[in-house]
């Protein structure tokens, strides 16, 4: 069929099975074929196409509230609820979202792109329903890596005790991006395979149906089945939290997905229908990856698997420079230890992991107790560094506060993809975390202009006893040779292209940093570039020289402005009753949505252009 005519799910009422499971295999080439041109999650899109397609047949969407955990695997749902037509705008900017987007469609009942918020949102649509006595279900989607989180076990201890209906559906691939980990997981393998219970009571049922006795007997011995699934049936942690369960299920049979599917719509309190699916289903590429490189993709051949764009010679990634140089570093410090909440291979720590396995320590999707673990390797001697998307240490920002910095602990924390990320939008761009690390006690804050810069704050991070955060960027980084490390102090920032004709003086940070003074040079503008490498602690002696200089001041950010380094200038200008002429370029007080990160630049007025045009404006006077 053509999927891009699908405007709303009702066509699947009236359609068989045989020709559901002709159309996961046109959805699925579908995705592949649109995924390789946009990029996007295409493993764990391609892992729920039955699954999608049995809980549309069964509910009646948006009545019935189906909706997906992150929200990354909810392509298939997108394609049903009729926006095949905008595949084609996929995560580019002003097109449709990776994720699910209230805006887009009335069959998007929530917004998410951290794990673990989808069973706290399903109890709060679930207790809406019933005080205003309404009539839907409610149906969360949730992969096993995902109840990994403490969030999801808050959740499961108010559903357990509020029982309300609903039905979760559990997700299980044993990955969440790359391969689960932790005891919670051998608890999940442990119940895959427990099917000792499913076959005693089928065959018990088959047995006693036979005749109007038997049946009689059958719907008498509620107890009796009771006590055997109790004896029979591992229910692992749904149990202990007083949910029913059924499973587990083949989540690629539609057949059998639309029968368990069924039966837990009728059951009274809260279901857990387990699944077992196969991400990357349909797609050797994906179905051979145990690392998680096919979790999220860019652009790529698809008859190859290839991708079209590859890391440029003498260049790395920041995250590979960064875990790099920890390798480096900690064949000369036994102290030094690595964690990460399930990010390994986004945060290029597989190398670290193979060479020092027992210092390598992966926490799953779990921020918080990542970041108290790492506080107490700390105490205990060890040298931590916590590698984390800047997304994902918001989860973080008690740990941060309450258990590293009130204790003053030289936690290093390398807050990967800071900065605008691009095309996964609104829950992912890494522009908080200055503002809200800023106002914490003992921490140092900092970002690295180069990868020599990088390698040397790395080294000297390791060599102080304070919390120490180091933000690096999504992108490659020029790394052609290894120099030697030399210590950076603390809270020193570099005046670069200093001339005493200097107009106008621009302040920044991070990568932009030798652009713009190459900009400068090669235009020879009369401009002088100071690296603010440090947020926190300010160099409040360049602060006053610049101020004493009675210059027009740009302070050129690429984050949010509230909070940020402009701020702080201000607040301490302020605060020392300093005359400074100052023009601030940054994110204004708002989310940024999704596109590529030149666009984005373009459309909140961060771009070099907008930059160059304001050093001539003031040279121009």
């Amino acid at each position: 069929m053509d999927l891009t005519e699908i405007k709303n799910p009702e066509f699947l009422k009236s359609m068989s099975v045989s020709e559901m499971n002709d159309l996961a295999s046109e959805i699925r080439t579908f995705l592949i074929q649109n995924i390789s041109k946009t990029g996007g999650h295409l493993a764990s899109n391609l892992g729920v196409v039955e699954l999608t397609i049995a809980l549309h047949y069964v509910f009646n969407s948006p009545k019935d509230k189906i909706f997906f955990d992150v929200g990354h695997q909810c392509y298939t749902h997108k394609i049903l609820t009729g926006r095949a037509k905008e595949f084609n705008t996929l995560r580019q900017y002003g097109g449709i979202s990776g994720f699910e987007k209230r805006r887009e469609s009335e069959h998007d009942v929530w917004e998410a792109g951290h794990s673990s918020t989808s069973l706290s949102a399903a109890l709060g649509m679930a207790v809406a329903r019933d005080l205003q006595g309404q009539d839907y279900d409610v149906v969360p989607v949730i992969g096993d890596g995902a109840l990994s989180s403490g969030m999801a076990m808050e959740a499961l201890n108010e559903i357990g005790s509020e029982n309300r209906k609903m039905i979760i559906i559990f997700n299980d691939n044993n990955m969440s991006i790359s391969h689960n980990v932790g005891a919670m997981s051998l608890g999940f393998a442990r119940l895959r395979a427990g099917k000792s219970y499913n076959a005693f009571k089928n065959n018990m049922k088959s047995s006693l149906n036979n005749d109007e006795f038997g049946r009689v007997m059958y719907h008498g011995l509620k107890n009796v089945k009771d006590y055997f699934k109790d004896q029979l049936v591992d229910q692992g942690i749904f149990g202990d939290f007083n949910l029913e369960y059924m499973g587990p299920v083949d989540g690629h049979n539609i057949r059998d997905l639309i029968r368990v599917l069924t039966v837990a719509k009728e059951h009274g309190g809260p279901v857990v229908v387990h699944c077992i699916t196969q991400k990357g289903r349909g797609y050797a590429p994906c179905e051979n990856d145990r690392k998680g490189y096919w979790h999220g993709v860019g652009p790529f051949d698809p008859s190859t698997g290839k991708p079209l764009h590859e890391v440029p010679e003498g260049f790395l990634s920041w995250s590979r420079l960064m875990s790099s140089t920890l390798c480096e570093l900690a064949e000369q410090d036994e102290r030094i230890v690595a964690l990460t909440p399930a990010m390994i291979n986004g945060s290029a720590l597989d190398d670290f992991f193979a060479r020092y396995p027992e210092r390598a320590f992966d926490c799953g999707i779990a921020e918080e107790h990542t970041a108290t673990f790492a506080a107490s390797l700390a105490l205990s001697g060890m040298r931590p560094y916590m590698a984390v998307y800047s997304s994902f240490l918001q989860r973080a920002y008690d740990q941060v506060n309450h258990d590293i910095c009130r204790m003053d602990l030289p936690v290093i924390l390398g807050i990967d993809r800071a900065g605008l990320v691009g095309e996964d939008g609104e829950t992912h761009h890494g522009v908080f975390d200055i503002g809200f690390l800023k106002p914490i006690p003992n921490i140092v804050i900092a970002q690295p202009r180069n990868a020599r810069e990088a390698r040397n704050m790395l080294c000297s991070a390791l060599q102080q006893n304070h919390p120490y955060a180091i933000r690096y960027p999504r992108g490659n980084v020029a790394c052609r040779e290894k120099t030697p490390f030399e210590r950076i102090e603390t809270g020193s920032w570099e005046a670069l292209n200093e001339k005493d004709d200097n107009q106008v003086i621009v302040m920044t940070y991070g990568p932009d940093v030798d652009v713009i003074l190459n900009k400068i040079k090669v235009n020879d503008l009369k401009a002088e570039v100071i690296n603010c490498r440090f947020f926190k602690p300010l160099d409040e002696t360049m602060i006053e020289r610049i101020a004493a200089r009675h210059l027009p001041v740009i302070i050129y950010e690429t984050d949010m402005k509230e909070g940020g380094l402009g701020s702080s200038i201000l607040e301490y200008a302020c605060d020392h009753h300093l005359a400074m002429q100052i023009k601030r370029i940054g994110i204004g007080d708002h989310y940024v949505q999704h596109g590529s990160v030149a666009c984005l630049r373009r459309e909140q007025g961060i771009d070099l252009n907008t930059l160059y045009e304001e050093i001539q404006k003031i040279l121009n006077k």
